[in-house]
């Protein structure tokens, strides 16, 4: 069973002030993957400690394969989430937000303005993806097919030729 975290990013959706549509559609899109459940949501402000503790607790003690982040990975000040994760994950995986953010160009040249990151912590691999419905539905779509292989990598290691 791939256990999967689903962590949003937003001071307006921390306040009740708006509605959590990107962090749904993550919910919908881990369901295509095989043997997939998010066992946690959560709605943090764009704080970069409490970004950072919810990293640890889902990594270091509910042991997770997979958190996917939603928000906070744009250029305004309050954007903090690359910044929380970095401070968190022991190695970065670079293809995958460098591969998001390829592919992203495809259809906004806003992706460019896109920080967010990847990286593993233990056998945890956390991704950040950006806070727009749409960027996280391409985005997420675009890595599905290798999240299992990774993880798979991560959890047993390589197999032997």
């Amino acid at each position: 069973m791939l256990t999967v975290g689903v962590l949003t990013i937003s001071d307006g959706a921390a306040k009740g002030e708006r509605q959590d549509i990107s962090g749904e559609n993550i919910r919908l899109l881990v369901a295509q993957l095989p043997e997939a459940t998010v066992a946690e949501s959560r709605i943090v402000p764009d704080e970069r400690e409490e970004i950072a503790a919810v990293l640890r607790e889902w990594s270091d003690e509910k042991h997770f394969n997979l958190i996917l982040t939603t928000g906070g990975t744009g250029m305004a000040p309050r954007d903090v989430t690359p910044e929380a994760t970095r401070a968190v994950i022991e190695r970065e995986a670079q293809g995958i937000a460098e591969g998001m953010r390829a592919y992203s160009l495809k259809y906004t040249p806003m992706a460019m303005l896109s920080r967010g990151i990847a990286g593993t912590r233990g056998r945890t691999l956390i991704i950040n993806l950006p806070g727009s419905p749409k960027a996280v539905r391409e985005c997420l779509e675009y890595i599905l097919p290798v999240l299992p292989h990774a993880i798979n990598l991560l959890v047993e290691g390589p197999k032997e030729h």
